[in-house]
């Protein structure tokens, strides 16, 4: 139940008192009650007008390729949103399960772009990703240089000493 008067993360949903204007988790600007309620009853009514299951005139588009498994994953998530999809084999498909292969999880084209913008957002939250910067992403490994920067946590350390991160343990090995 979303209360009125409390204030809301926009991004991780976490309820705040009003006097806090930014999220504890996150440090998104935090909205009021009524403002989430707003929020969330555009989503469930944009959620609601979606077609739901496919049909065979739906123009479908591949949004994303890979294991089985992990089609498979997308495809509940997707399908919770209402949007309705079919995970494809590509042409290598025996249809038997013993070829390896690559599988495709399509969409129909008008749902596309909400379909991306739900599985990159389901990345950013399973990864932590929204939570660290990438003002080191760029960073290279090398032993000989004798001090290095981790791409993934920023931390510097000496590279005659480990081959990996002493802070947060990236492997560089």
């Amino acid at each position: 139940m979303i209360d009125p008067e409390l204030k809301y993360c926009p991004q991780c949903q976490d309820e705040y008192r009003p006097d806090i204007s930014n999220c504890g988790v996150c440090g998104m600007e935090l909205v009021s009650g009524e403002q989430f309620q707003d929020m969330n009853k555009s989503t469930a009514e944009k959620r609601a007008a979606r077609k739901g299951d496919l049909s065979a005139d739906d123009q479908l588009v591949n949004i994303q390729g890979g294991p089985l498994n992990d089609m498979r994953q997308l495809e509940e998530l997707l399908n919770a949103e209402r949007i309705g999809t079919v995970v494809a084999g590509d042409e290598r498909n025996c249809g038997q399960g013993c070829c390896p292969s690559n599988f495709f999880l399509q969409v129909r084209q008008e749902d596309a772009p909400d379909a991306h913008a739900i599985i990159a957002e389901e990345h950013q939250r399973l990864t932590a990703l929204a939570d660290h910067g990438g003002e080191h992403m760029d960073e290279v490994y090398n032993p000989d240089s004798g001090q290095a920067t981790c791409p993934a946590c920023g931390f510097t350390f000496q590279t005659f000493t480990t081959t990996s991160c002493p802070d947060c343990g990236l492997n560089f090995g």
